[in-house]
């Protein structure tokens, strides 16, 4: 029989039955899901799917925050030999019209009322959907008369039906299983464009697995039942999918669902995982909150906490050096470090435990990695990416070289494109290509099998790989010069009153950025000062904000040749938004639509070094 998720919890429902799989939080307390109550839902879920008329390759969504229903239903997909499609929980009306619609959904799960009003929305442009299952019943039982609506409750109840009249029929689907079946469509950002869905099948999964929690891990010791997980980045992502759904797979690893994304910085100190993966946004946010609370702390503490920061620098300085291994000196000063600041600091940042702690996604100002390594937290850079099922390379610990994404996995193949620096990767675990779109497919996967990732990259020292920007973001000055914007704009990121920086100047004479500060770090900034203000425009319009950014402009542009510096920045009047357009889900900016709704303040920023 072929390995695939739902045999791999199966199984281990039978060999750990008393172990706990997964918690949530109810009403303030921690509820427990056990492997056999794991598994035992997703069988009933199943055999609801298959009441529900589900065929091999029909395909499932959802659209919800994180939480066992989530996780369950998609086992339960694969276990009918299904296809999951994952949606954001912010994808507006238009984009859940496109995906439901590309998809073909057949069956889709709407988290609560908002997300099912999505679904109605548009529902009349998705002629394949047939049912809609809700979970949070508020707001929409009594109220919604269509017959395509299902309580989840209900749903679990027509599968312990169909499940008592048709035993066996769920493992006769798993049994038809082959390492060929799609087993989910991951949609891509759609940075420039409608985004395309990516499928991985089987084969890509397990190698994903197998790479992830095997002997050769990037996680130097291979995860297991002791390893906590907090779940909280969107699960229709490939990087959450591993992180929760693959590690707890494959290695029995103990997930822990966030309430929410507000309360993630409480989850994590509540929780204390043991692996953390974050976006770079995620340990932007952590750093700016620790520097808030030094700066708001008295001034003896404030004094204190700045000599502790200091001595976290230094060795964080040679943690780097070094790869990430301590030298005696370092060590003394760490253990000394420790039980003053370190161990408080750690533990109001939720990462005490923390063995491993990965970056990925996007890159990251190697200040924010080297203050983690500081701290003690193992950070690690990684690579990969939705069509080669997140693995590439990998900083490995003892093997840190930071500013770069590390080494390749074990038994792949990544290479550099001796013209243009694109890296190409290759292995099982490159996907089977773009639903629908044999001609995107075939523009990303060359005859050879290589995946052209889009990326452009260099080696360094031979054996690590610097990633340093995406081929279409690369700036072309009206002098000819290359300029890879993303070093710039993570070095402003980097401070923790800067949120958001786009750097401009494709065939312009010099670069300028659009500015987007922190309104947290900002605001608490000016109300020191008595700096008063209203909303996020009005901050941004201060003089004296100005003046802030400016400063941190300055600091980047020292660290830069003259043809990479800012002659000129505007700040941006209004936060940046998935639902406006102008972030894809994941948080990525959108440049083209940056470019048309914030045309006037570059055109004043260029007209104006005319006059």
């Amino acid at each position: 029989m072929t390995t695939t998720l739902a045999t791999r919890v199966r199984d281990r429902a039978a060999t750990h039955p008393d172990a706990v799989a997964m918690r949530e939080k109810q009403l303030g307390i921690w509820q427990e899901i056990t492997w056999a109550e794991h598994w035992d839902t997703v069988l009933t879920l199943a055999h609801a799917l298959l009441s529900l008329g589900v065929e091999r390759g029909d395909r499932v969504s959802i659209q919800s925050e994180n939480r066992p229903e989530w996780v369950q239903l998609d086992l339960a997909t694969v276990a009918v030999g299904g296809i999951t499609v994952g949606l954001y929980p912010t994808n507006p009306s238009p984009e859940v019209s496109y995906m439901l619609s590309h998809s073909g959904a057949k069956v889709h799960l709407a988290e609560d009322q908002e997300q099912l009003d999505k679904a109605l929305e548009v529902i009349d442009d998705c002629p394949d959907l047939e049912h809609i299952v809700y979970v949070e019943p508020r707001g929409i039982r009594g109220k919604y008369d269509d017959e395509r609506l299902t309580y989840f409750d209900d749903l679990m109840s027509r599968g312990t039906v169909h499940r008592a009249a048709h035993p066996g029929a769920v493992e006769e689907r798993m049994a038809q299983a082959t390492e060929d079946d799609v087993v989910t469509l991951v949609y891509t950002s759609g940075t420039t464009g409608p985004p395309k869905g990516a499928m991985l099948n089987n084969r890509n999964v397990e190698f994903a697995i197998n790479a992830f929690c095997g002997d050769n891990t990037q996680l130097g010791i291979p995860p297991g039942r002791d390893d906590l997980i907090l779940s909280y980045l969107p699960l229709c992502h490939v990087a959450e999918r591993a992180f929760t759904t693959w590690f707890s797979a494959g290695a029995g690893t103990q997930v822990n669902f966030a309430e929410s994304i507000d309360t993630v910085p409480a989850n994590l100190r509540e929780i204390q995982p043991t692996i953390v993966f974050g976006v770079p946004r995620i340990w932007e946010k952590l750093l700016a909150a620790a520097r808030i609370k030094v700066d708001s702390a008295t001034r003896l503490k404030r004094l204190w906490s700045r000599f502790w920061l200091k001595q976290a620098e230094a060795i964080g300085a040679t943690l780097i050096a070094t790869g990430g291994a301590h030298t005696t000196a370092s060590r003394i000063r760490y253990a000394i470090g420790w039980v003053f600041f370190f161990r408080a600091l750690k533990d109001r940042l939720g990462l005490r435990r923390a063995r491993y702690a990965g970056s990925g996604a996007a890159p990251i100002a190697p200040e924010v990695l080297g203050f983690f390594m500081g701290i003690g937290v193992p950070m690690h850079e990684v690579y990969g990416m939705t069509e080669n099922a997140a693995i590439a390379t990998a900083n490995r610990p003892g093997r840190v070289k930071l500013g770069t994404v590390g080494e390749p996995y074990a038994d792949i193949e990544v290479i550099t494109d001796p013209d243009t620096g694109e890296i190409l990767v290759r292995h099982p675990g490159v996907f089977a290509g773009y639903w629908r779109n044999e001609q995107a497919t075939a523009d990303t996967v060359d005859p050879d099998g290589w995946l052209h990732t889009g990326d452009v990259g260099e080696w360094v020292d031979g054996t690590h790989l610097k990633i340093t920007d995406r081929m279409k973001d690369i700036i072309i000055t009206a002098g000819g010069k290359n300029i890879s914007p993303s070093e710039i704009e993570n070095a402003l990121k980097a401070s923790p009153f800067v949120k958001e920086a786009i750097v401009i100047g494709d065939r312009r004479k010099f670069l300028t950025a659009l500015i987007g500060i922190e309104l947290d770090t900002v605001g608490e900034w000016a109300q020191k000062r008595k700096i008063g203000y209203t909303t996020y425009r009005d901050l941004s319009e201060k003089p004296e904000v100005r003046e802030l950014v400016s400063k941190i402009v300055k600091d980047v542009n020292a660290k830069h040749n003259p043809v990479e510096q800012i002659k000129d920045f505007a700040l941006l009047p209004k936060e940046l938004d998935h639902e406006d357009g102008e972030l894809t889900a994941t948080q990525k900016v959108k440049r083209s639509a940056i470019d048309s709704m914030f045309g006037d303040l570059v055109t004043a920023m260029y007209e104006g070094a005319k006059r």
